[in-house]
C-alpha cells in the first residue's frame, strides 16, 4: 500500500479528481450495461442480489435438466403406448374374427382365420420391438438388442440349433394329453367285464397330475338300470429335493395345482440365511435342509412338479395319492331314455359332462343300443363311452393342451431353469411327466431383461427434486404373453368350414377368445396402456409445473441482473452532462492565477 503525496493547498484537487474518476468510471458502467442489458459481468457486481441470482440460477439449471428428461420420456412413453395399443388393436382383431367365424356374422371365416393370425402375431411382434434413439424400449433394463423373437422362429423355432418353437410345444403337449392308441380316451383307462365297466385315472401319478382328463363325477338317472358307483381321488404328494446345494439367486420354479385343476406356477430364489422375503426360500445347511425350507415356503399348495438349473437340479418326485374312478354295471331295469352322466376335468379348470342314454338301436350320437343281454348292453355302453371319449379328447383336450401349452412356451425365460416345461417319457415313448431340466430343447422368444418384479421400474424419469415417474415396460408381462399365447393358438392351428370340425373350432374358439379378451380382474394389455397413460400425464403435469416455475425464478434473476436500457441511458446522459460541467470548471480552475484575477 502506498501513501499519495500531500501537500498543502491539494485536498480540493485530490478531491475533485476522484470524483472526475468516479463519474468516468460510472460512465463506463453505464455504457456497457446499455450494450449488454445486464447489471454486471460478474456476480460480485451485483453486490447484496448476488446470493439470490446464484441460487435462482442452480434452481433453473435443475428444472432445465428435469425438463430436458420430461421432454425425453414423453416421446419414450409415446412410443411405448402406441405399441401396447397396436397388441391391443390386433388380439381385439383376432378375437372379433373368431366371433365372426363362430356366428357366421362379418367376413371373416374358419379358413382365413390361421394365415391371418400369424399375420397379427407378426404384428404384435414388431410392436414389441419398438426402439427410439437406438434403444429398445419394451426390453426393461436390456435397451441394446430386440427383445423378442419373429413370428416365424416363435411358430418354429430354430431346427438347425435344435430348438423347438411353439408349434412343437403344442403338439408335443397334445400327444401327451391324448395318449396313444384309438380311440383316444385322454389318458383314461377304459375297461369292460360282464355287465359292468370301468373308467379310472391312471395308476402313474406324473400322468394324473398332468395329462389327459380327470374324472370329476359321475351320476345315473335311474340307478335300477344303471348303477354307477364313482370314487373320487386324492391327489399325489410330491416330495422335493436337490441333487447339490443351491446357491444365492438359484431360481426354482414350482408347478401348483389350482383348486379348479388348472396350473400355475411359482417362481423361489434361493436366499441365504436371514437374506429372505417374498418369493424366496431359505438355503439350508446342506441340500437335504434346502429342499425342506423350499417345501416349507409352498405351505398350503399342491405341489406336482418343480424345474431349475442343473446345479442345483430340482426334483419333484410323486407318489402316493389314489386315482379317481367309476364303475357302471346295467341292471334289469334298464329302460329307453335312461341315461348316465360322466363329468371329466380338463387342465385348464374347465370340464365337460358326457351324457350317455339308453335307446332301442343306439345309432343316434350320445346313445348306446340295449343289448339282448345286460353284458351286451354294458359292451355297447362302453363303445358309446370311448367314442365320446375320443370325440372330447379331439376337440376340448386338444384345446385345452394347446392353450396350456403355449401358455407355457410364452412363460419361458433365459434365467437359468426357466426355459418352458418340455415332456418327458418313458423307454416305449409314453408321456410321464415333466423334464425338471429342460434347458436348451425350445426356442426363448423373449430376450430382454426379467429379473424386475415391476416392469415399470426398469425405467424411471426424474422429473423433480422428490418424484420420478416410472415408465418401463416389459415384453414378457402377463398380459402380453396371455395375447401372444391366443395368437400363436390360432397361428398353429388349421381350421375348416366344414359342419364336422364345428365342435373342434367351438373347443378352441372359445378358449382363444378367453386369451384375447381376458376377465375382470385379469391382467390385460389395456391395463398396460392405461399404466403409461397415467405416467404420460404425471409427466406432463410436472413439466408444466416445471416451466412454469423457472419463468417465475428467471423473472427473479431478471430482476437482480438486468437493468432497463431507459433509465440506464437516461442516467447516462445525466452523468455524461455533468462530467462535462465538471472537466470545463475543472479546465477553467486549471488556468486560474493571480495575474488573470487582477
Amino acid at each position: 500500500m502506498t501513501i499519495a503525496p500531500f501537500a498543502a493547498g491539494t485536498a480540493a484537487a485530490d478531491l475533485n479528481t476522484r470524483r472526475l474518476v468516479d463519474m468516468k468510471a460510472t460512465l463506463g458502467t453505464l455504457s456497457n450495461q446499455i450494450a449488454s442489458g445486464r447489471v454486471s459481468d460478474t456476480y460480485g457486481g451485483l453486490g447484496s442480489g448476488r446470493t439470490q441470482s446464484l441460487s435462482a440460477h442452480a434452481q433453473i439449471s435443475a428444472l432445465d435438466g428435469w425438463i430436458a428428461a420430461a421432454g425425453t420420456g414423453s416421446t419414450r412413453v409415446a412410443l411405448a403406448s402406441a405399441s401396447v395399443q397396436q397388441v391391443a388393436t390386433l388380439g381385439s382383431a383376432a378375437w372379433s374374427s373368431l366371433v365372426s367365424a363362430r356366428t357366421g356374422t362379418g367376413t371373416a371365416s374358419r379358413s382365413t382365420l390361421q394365415q391371418a393370425a400369424t399375420g397379427q402375431l407378426g404384428g404384435a411382434l414388431d410392436a414389441l420391438n419398438q426402439s427410439t434413439g437406438g434403444q429398445y424400449i419394451l426390453g426393461g433394463r436390456v435397451t441394446d438388442r430386440a427383445p423378442v423373437e419373429t413370428a416365424d422362429r416363435i411358430l418354429d423355432g430354430d431346427p438347425a440349433s435344435g430348438l423347438d418353437g411353439v408349434r412343437a410345444v403344442i403338439a408335443e403337449r397334445r400327444a401327451a394329453d391324448l395318449g396313444t392308441g384309438t380311440p383316444k380316451t385322454g389318458r383314461l383307462d377304459l375297461a369292460g367285464s360282464g355287465a359292468s365297466l370301468s373308467l379310472s385315472e391312471s395308476a402313474s401319478a406324473g400322468v394324473r397330475a398332468n395329462f389327459g382328463f380327470t374324472i370329476a363325477n359321475a351320476v345315473s338317472s335311474n340307478p335300477a338300470g344303471l348303477a354307477v358307483a364313482f370314487q373320487a381321488g386324492t391327489p399325489a404328494a410330491a416330495t422335493l429335493s436337490f441333487a447339490g446345494q443351491p446357491k444365492d439367486g438359484d431360481i426354482v420354479r414350482v408347478t401348483v395345482q389350482n383348486t379348479d385343476g388348472s396350473q400355475g406356477f411359482v417362481d423361489l430364489t434361493a436366499r441365504n440365511a436371514g437374506q429372505g422375503g417374498a418369493g424366496t426360500f431359505a438355503i439350508g445347511d446342506d441340500a437335504a435342509a434346502s429342499a425342506q425350507n423350499l417345501t416349507a415356503s409352498l405351505s398350503g399348495q399342491t405341489v406336482v412338479g418343480a424345474q431349475s438349473a442343473n446345479p442345483p437340479g430340482v426334483a419333484a418326485a410323486l407318489a402316493g395319492g389314489n386315482p379317481a374312478s367309476m364303475t357302471v354295471t346295467v341292471g334289469a331295469g334298464l329302460a329307453a331314455g335312461d341315461t348316465v352322466q360322466v363329468t371329466v376335468g380338463l387342465r385348464d379348470g374347465t370340464s365337460k359332462t358326457l351324457s350317455l342314454k339308453a335307446a332301442a338301436d343306439g345309432e343316434a350320437a350320445g346313445t348306446f343300443a340295449i343289448g339282448a343281454s345286460p353284458a351286451d348292453t354294458a359292451a355297447n355302453l362302453k363303445a358309446a363311452l370311448a367314442t365320446a371319449l375320443d370325440t372330447t379328447a379331439g376337440t376340448d383336450l386338444a384345446a385345452s393342451s394347446a392353450t396350456r401349452a403355449a401358455a407355457d412356451f410364452f412363460a419361458g425365460s433365459s434365467s437359468p431353469g426357466l426355459s418352458p416345461r418340455r415332456v418327458t417319457t418313458d423307454a416305449s415313448g409314453t408321456a410321464t411327466g415333466y423334464v425338471a431340466d429342460p434347458g436348451g430343447r425350445t426356442l426363448i422368444w423373449y430376450k430382454g431383461d426379467d429379473t424386475s418384479a415391476d416392469p415399470r421400474q426398469t425405467a424411471t424419469v426424474p422429473v423433480s427434486r422428490d418424484q420420478s415417474v416410472a415408465i418401463g415396460a416389459q415384453a414378457n408381462e402377463a398380459a402380453f404373453r396371455t395375447t401372444l399365447s391366443g395368437l400363436a393358438v390360432l397361428a398353429a392351428t388349421p381350421f375348416d368350414s366344414t359342419d364336422s370340425d364345428g365342435s373342434r373350432f367351438d373347443a378352441y374358439s372359445g378358449r382363444v377368445q378367453a386369451l384375447l379378451k381376458p376377465g375382470d380382474g385379469q391382467p390385460s394389455v389395456q391395463g398396460i396402456a392405461s399404466e403409461l397413460s397415467l405416467a404420460s400425464a404425471q409427466i406432463d403435469t410436472q413439466k408444466s409445473q416445471n416451466t412454469a416455475t423457472k419463468a417465475m425464478l428467471q423473472k427473479t434473476v431478471d430482476g437482480v441482473e438486468s437493468v432497463s436500457t431507459e433509465e440506464a441511458a437516461a442516467k447516462l446522459l445525466s452523468l455524461q452532462n455533468q462530467l462535462q460541467a465538471s472537466y470545463q470548471t475543472t479546465s477553467m480552475l486549471s488556468k486560474l492565477s493571480l495575474t488573470n484575477y487582477l
